[in-house]
């Protein structure tokens, strides 16, 4: 079974941008130490949820200080981006980091993400399919010409191409949208299931990809499905419960807090000022604890984990990094479940 990592690179107040992404770093050359298989980064915009908004530049920076570890983008939103551009860093990126950079594309969550890039939300799809397929076809076609709706591309020849043949691995995620879905097997790539869905609906999910590709005749595995989940491991439950429950709470309250606003962004008002306004009510801890996270011992960890293994799921990924936890609770986390979690899959 294959580990991995996730990050949204959330900036609770309290802490700084610099301290958000030194703290990153140190978490995956520490994975790279403990023999976790990749590190997956979020792109977000204008919120303190995730401030990976330019997610390419971070991880050419991580890959500077590794050497073996895979990075992904979970995920790169394309409607956000000029497609040449896109396909140009992106190369340079499988260049600069040795060939280890994993492709995921997913349409993002919030609508005033595309309010401030000045993109229709109602053309996110269309112009999500048209950017992945310019941006794969500049990978991979001399003169590479393109007329799309959206963009023109005329005998483009890609500098640097991209170091992996015919290019990065491509990933592409769908949650609730039957479109986007459908689109995911069009295209033979594999899906990318995000921490957002509980776990029986992100199963649910793998296995109508799995079911639609063998039906195209792409017969794509769910064992090559990348499958994140919230986790956070600690010597005992009362411990782990103590450490996570704050952290995940911000997390859900800022979920709601973003899907609130469709016009600016919340990055310059105050949480509590939103938690005492709302009228919303989130999942419990208890539900989130069941139901979308794995949080507990490593003996807990394990058992979950192997209930997810006997459903395909042979590519885990961990979002230990959330909601502000500290640091070194952080890397107690990540230490615990390579010393005693991973053994027991491999």
């Amino acid at each position: 079974m294959k580990f991995g990592l996730f990050s949204h690179l959330p900036w609770p107040e309290g802490t700084s941008p610099s301290q958000v992404i030194h703290e990153a770093t140190e978490q995956l050359c520490l994975a790279e130490e403990l023999g976790y298989f990749s590190s997956w980064f979020a792109e977000h915009h204008f919120s303190r949820y995730g401030i990976g908004s330019s997610s390419l530049v971070v991880l050419s920076n991580l890959a500077a200080q590794t050497r073996t570890i895979r990075l992904g983008t979970a995920v790169l939103v394309p409607p956000l981006h000029h497609p040449v551009h896109l396909a140009e860093d992106t190369a340079t990126l499988d260049v600069v980091s040795g060939g280890r950079l994993d492709i995921g594309f997913g349409r993002g969550t919030a609508n005033y993400e595309y309010t401030g890039y000045n993109v229709d939300p109602g053309e996110s799809q269309e112009r999500f399919q048209e950017t992945i397929r310019i941006v794969e076809g500049l990978w991979t076609t001399p003169d590479f010409d393109y007329e799309g709706k959206y963009f023109s591309v005329n005998q483009a020849n890609l500098v640097p191409p991209p170091l992996q043949e015919p290019h990065p691995p491509i990933y592409i995620a769908a949650t609730r949208t039957v479109e986007t879905l459908e689109y995911v097997v069009s295209t033979g790539h594999p899906l990318i299931c995000g921490v957002v869905l509980d776990h029986d609906d992100g199963i649910d999910l793998c296995n109508r990809f799995v079911q639609m590709s063998a039906e195209r005749g792409d017969n794509i595995p769910i064992s090559r499905i990348p499958f994140f989940r919230y986790l956070h491991v600690a010597e005992t439950e009362e411990e782990a419960r103590r450490v996570a429950e704050p952290a995940i709470s911000w997390t859900m309250d800022m979920t709601d807090w973003r899907r609130s606003i469709n016009r600016g962004s919340e990055v310059n008002q105050k949480l509590e000022d939103f938690r005492r306004t709302s009228s919303r009510t989130g999942p419990s801890y208890e539900y989130l604890a069941e139901k979308r996270a794995i949080i507990g011992t490593p003996e807990q960890c394990v058992a979950k984990i192997r209930e997810f293994q006997e459903q395909g799921i042979e590519y885990f990924g961990c979002n230990f990094d959330f909601g502000g936890m500290p640091q070194d609770l952080v890397l107690r986390s990540m230490k615990l479940f390579a010393q005693e979690v991973m053994p027991h899959f491999q």
